[in-house]
């Protein structure tokens, strides 16, 4: 350890002691193409995410050290560690593409940490790779600040997703639309397979290799599937009941992904390859976040139903381990796996927006009820995440509550009638207003990662000022309290500021 940095916690480790596996690399050649990282041009980092750190049981003093910024900018080869590319394929707005993989990232390996959990190190930006297609295999610090913190910010909402390690950021000049400045984001996941890494076996007629892939995933993910009378039918099933839930998270918190590609779709639930997104701010079930998404394919209102083909495109890619003899039964097998989507999906979202609500108990109407709220808010264009944090001490009986939402509509009159009616609704379960208030504040961030902060994080990061990407991170993490002295980050963006366009090389 370097001179003067602070003695090991317990259980924490150095970086060269970490329980490097490479599981992934076990595979063989014909899943990845083997790299080393280009290391950036004088480095240094740029954020430090401790909460990650101890998903690998790092010791936190690690990110003090020298060494710690040149494992991370590819300069010094992480002890234990066989860098690779992976391959994949996939859909990328409705049109096939064979051959894609990792253009920009490296995974290094995996480490297992004292709870037995595993967790993917994959190095975003490390240079280019056999899978780069012309690309320099880079990440921008514009780019690399959003995904950190939106990953985090997932993380504080609760909504399955990769972790943010650390970033590292440079004076290496990287062109874009601009010249911009090159980094190095190092993310976790239990897994970065992808739908993709699916397809390209597929259309690849590599069928033994389908079957070596499943395999992998459900021995380190879901070994208990391994018991099922149909293994590779309950995989298929577990996979669209993650996907489900995970697009009811989304709906319900107001995120848009913006570019779901099949090659962006975690067979783990997760989310992943954070780009165009954008949380909503005016209500509007219509809105596109990605600039390069002219056709609207990605929309809002649109991510549930590009889920589920996203995901017929993954039952496509196993339909040789469902039934090898018989494509027809194999066929069967897959539509019925799929049918259960729909209800999964309608079900997990009707009780996240029932909680939302503050209602503790399905009735019938509860449907109806929340979407006159919600075709008021569209109406309207209210501020997604303001009306439903305020309508908490509506709910709970709070005095004046009724009104702080009230002012957020222009016809009050049919908000109005909404309320009579949704009142009636709360009265019915005789709960306790404290009980419902404090349900709905647990469920109803107060804040989000809208983009004007993430903008604003970048340009700050980009002037040499870092803090402000902690700060804010910080209260993305907890973002059910209120924090007082952040309070202006809970606002929507100011009327009349310029407007913020992300696109796929965001």
């Amino acid at each position: 350890m370097a001179e003067g940095a602070a003695s090991i916690l317990p259980d924490m480790k150095r970086l060269e002691d970490l329980d490097i596996h490479n599981t992934y690399a076990d595979l063989g050649p014909r899943f990845y193409t083997r790299v080393e990282p280009t290391p950036l041009a004088n480095p240094f980092l740029v954020a430090f995410n401790r909460r990650a750190a101890e998903l690998i049981d790092l010791d936190p003093a690690e990110a003090a050290r020298a060494e710690f910024v040149d494992y991370f900018a590819g300069a010094r080869p992480l002890p234990g560690a066989e860098p690779l590319a992976m391959l994949y394929s996939g859909h990328q707005f409705g049109h096939y593409v064979p051959r894609l993989g990792d253009g920009r990232a490296i995974l290094l390996g995996q480490v297992r940490n004292g709870r037995g959990e595993s967790w993917d190190l994959h190095l975003k930006g490390a240079g280019v790779t056999a899978y780069s297609r012309d690309g320099d295999g880079r990440a921008v610090l514009r780019s690399t600040v959003r995904e950190y913190l939106c990953s985090e910010a997932m993380y504080g909402l609760g909504i399955p997703t990769t972790r943010a390690l650390c970033m590292v950021g440079s004076h290496e000049e990287v062109y874009r639309e601009r010249v911009e400045k090159g980094a190095m984001l190092l993310r976790l996941a239990p897994s970065h397979v992808r739908f993709g890494s699916f397809e390209v076996l597929y259309y690849g007629n590599r069928f033994d290799d389908l079957r070596v892939l499943a395999d992998h995933v459900m021995a380190d993910h879901f070994p208990a599937l391994g018991e099922a009378a149909h293994p590779y039918l309950a995989f298929l099933d577990e996979v669209v009941a993650r996907t489900a839930r995970l697009m009811a998270q989304w709906q319900q918190v107001g995120f848009a992904h913006g570019v779901m590609n099949t090659d962006n779709m975690s067979v783990l639930g997760l989310t992943m390859d954070y780009g165009p997104f954008g949380f909503l701010d005016d209500y509007d079930p219509d809105f596109i976040c990605n600039h390069s998404d002219r056709g609207g394919r990605y929309a809002f209102n649109r991510q549930p139903q590009v889920a589920l083909w996203n995901l017929s495109c993954f039952a496509q890619a196993i339909l040789p381990l469902l039934d090898p003899q018989d494509g027809e039964a194999a066929a069967a097998m897959a539509r019925q796996s799929l049918a259960a989507y729909e209800p999964a999906l309608a079900t997990a979202y009707a009780a996240g927006m029932r909680s939302k609500l503050g209602l503790l108990e399905p009735r019938q109407g509860d449907n109806e009820l929340m979407h006159g709220l919600l075709n008021l808010m569209a109406a309207d264009r209210v501020d997604y995440t303001r009306c439903f944090r305020d309508l908490a001490p509506a709910a709970g009986g709070e005095g004046g509550g009724v009104a702080s939402v009230r002012d957020l509509f222009q016809d009050r009159a049919a908000f109005d009638a909404w309320a009579a009616d949704y009142d009636a609704r709360t009265a019915t379960e005789g709960v306790d207003p404290a009980v419902r208030r404090a349900a709905m504040n647990g469920v109803n961030p107060r804040f989000v990662l809208r983009n004007h902060l993430a903008q604003e994080a970048i340009e700050r990061a980009e002037a040499g000022d870092h803090g402000f990407v902690e700060d804010l991170v910080e209260v993305l993490h907890n973002p059910f309290q209120e924090h007082p002295a952040r309070s202006a980050w809970a606002q929507p963006p100011p009327q009349g500021g310029p407007e913020i366009v992300v696109s796929c090389s965001s």
